[in-house]
């Protein structure tokens, strides 16, 4: 498989950007600064980025609560991701979003979710949509493994083989929904219902960036090319609770260090690309500077930024036509 440089470096940025991201809400989430709930994303970047890294903002994406990634993968600014998760009028939503709730048309982002399988509904309605409109776009649905159980997911995906949209479900299968195990509680398996459907079915390693780009090169090509909706299960771990305060007494002693050891998206894909001689470590580094500094104005930025007007407060609230 060969990747340009400039999509390897694009690709390492996103997921540093989305690590940087995540790890500096962790420790400022802690000092009370930002309203509501927070569900951090690391573990679980190659996901995100190696199925966004196909899509243009002609394609729709719909995420869930855990849905800053999704947001960063597919482009949404960072400065005015922070601001919105903190509640500021400069926030992508001005402030009235937060942080489960983020969206951004402008780059096919069709918003985190707070309902548990409230994505894949959309998503139909945006396929029908790129179906009906012939603009070649597919519509991509992320939902984790408790969302799978979910009678709109369910339904979701019978509707999408009825009608054969141009629709790819990944399901980022992080071993737990909440504090119960996906062992537990998911039935028979992610395979098995895709073909219940009549679905399309690929997986892979969500630890592994490159299986990730591969394969959902293949079901975004699949779903584009007009051959119907396909469902793909990435296998990963996330590294912090289901939100933010979660003690994670449900995970075993040292599980979370030994996903940190062995299966670090970001450590994997920076041995890879240096051991192959196709990036250099120095430029890798660069990156990291970059991401650094960028978040980091983005946070000093968040919290300078004002309040909203109480006069916003119906803002927005109904569409106008």
């Amino acid at each position: 498989m060969q990747i340009a440089r400039d999509i390897l470096l694009q690709s390492y940025r996103a997921m540093r950007t989305i690590r940087v991201f995540e790890e500096r809400l962790h420790v400022e989430f802690a000092t009370g600064e930002i309203p509501g709930f927070v569900h951090l994303y690391c573990g679980e970047e190659a996901s995100a980025v190696g199925v966004c890294a196909h899509l243009t903002d002609t394609d729709t994406i719909a995420s869930t609560h855990r849905g800053h990634g999704h947001c960063i993968a597919k482009g949404v600014e960072v400065h005015g991701m922070m601001a919105e998760i903190y509640g500021r009028q400069t926030g992508v939503c001005r402030g009235k979003g937060g942080s489960m709730h983020i969206a951004d048309l402008s780059k096919g982002m069709l918003g985190a979710n707070g309902i548990v399988g409230g994505g894949p509904p959309l998503i139909c309605g945006a396929a029908l949509s790129h179906k009906t409109l012939k603009d070649n776009g597919v519509a991509i649905a992320f939902y984790g493994d408790g969302a799978s159980n979910e009678g709109f997911t369910l339904e979701s995906l019978n509707l999408a083989s009825v009608w054969k949209l141009p629709a790819v479900f990944v399901v980022e299968d992080n071993g737990y929904g909440e504090a119960t195990g996906s062992s537990y509680a998911c039935a028979g398996t992610q395979k098995d219902r895709a073909a219940g459907f009549g679905m399309t079915y690929l997986e892979c390693d969500g630890t592994d960036f490159f299986e990730v780009y591969e394969t959902a090169r293949e079901a975004i090509e699949h779903a584009r090319s007009g051959r119907g909706p396909v469902m793909l299960h990435v296998h990963l771990a996330r590294w912090y609770g289901h939100f933010e305060g979660d003690a994670m007494t449900y995970r075993a002693a040292g599980e979370v260090a030994r996903e940190k050891e062995n299966r670090d998206c970001l450590k994997i894909f920076r041995e890879k690309v240096t051991g192959a001689g196709l990036l250099d470590a120095s430029a890798l580094d660069d990156i990291d500077t970059a991401v650094e500094d960028e978040v980091e104005s983005a946070v000093q930025a968040a919290k300078a930024a004002p309040w909203p007007e109480d006069s916003a407060l119906m803002a927005d609230v109904y569409v106008t036509y």
